[in-house]
């Protein structure tokens, strides 16, 4: 399913997951990667974990915001795409996307696990929170 190689220590956080969590999660993850290589100026990721959680970081460029994927408390069965709770980018994805996501306070992004990915709407998304700091004002959603 996956392009990219996944270190051992994500893809034990991986395997925590139910079987349509974790498919959905590898997906996403599969898009974060296809994501920041079509992006200009995003350049390579490192993939590690933080909070036990796997995380997707602009280390080289710093171009982006951290990237998690996980689970929330509220929907322990749909998957989430956090971002940093500090930044506008949950309030410019709901206010465009309010129609294909849910979303948790200012740091998630909910997806169903059985649904049909909605890829482009949540590219959009990826692409912003991965340019965020490359931003003088709040992310502008577009498409390339």
């Amino acid at each position: 399913m996956t392009s990219q190689p996944v270190p051992e220590a994500v893809a034990k956080a991986f395997e925590r997951y139910p079987e349509p969590v974790r498919l959905r999660l590898l997906q996403v993850r599969d898009l974060i990667f296809a994501v920041a290589a079509e992006t200009e100026g995003v350049g390579p990721l490192t993939e590690t974990l933080k909070w036990g959680e796997p995380a997707y970081l602009t280390e080289t460029s710093r171009s982006g915001t951290t990237i998690r994927l996980g689970v929330s408390r509220s929907a322990p069965d749909q998957c989430a795409v956090f971002v940093n709770c500090q930044t506008t980018l949950i309030d410019t994805f709901r206010a465009h996307f309010a129609d294909d996501f849910v979303f948790e306070g200012q740091r998630a992004l909910i997806i169903t696990a059985q649904d049909p990915l909605r890829r482009e709407p949540l590219a959009l998304c990826l692409r912003a929170a991965l340019t965020y700091h490359r931003q003088k004002v709040a992310p502008k959603i577009h498409s390339a």
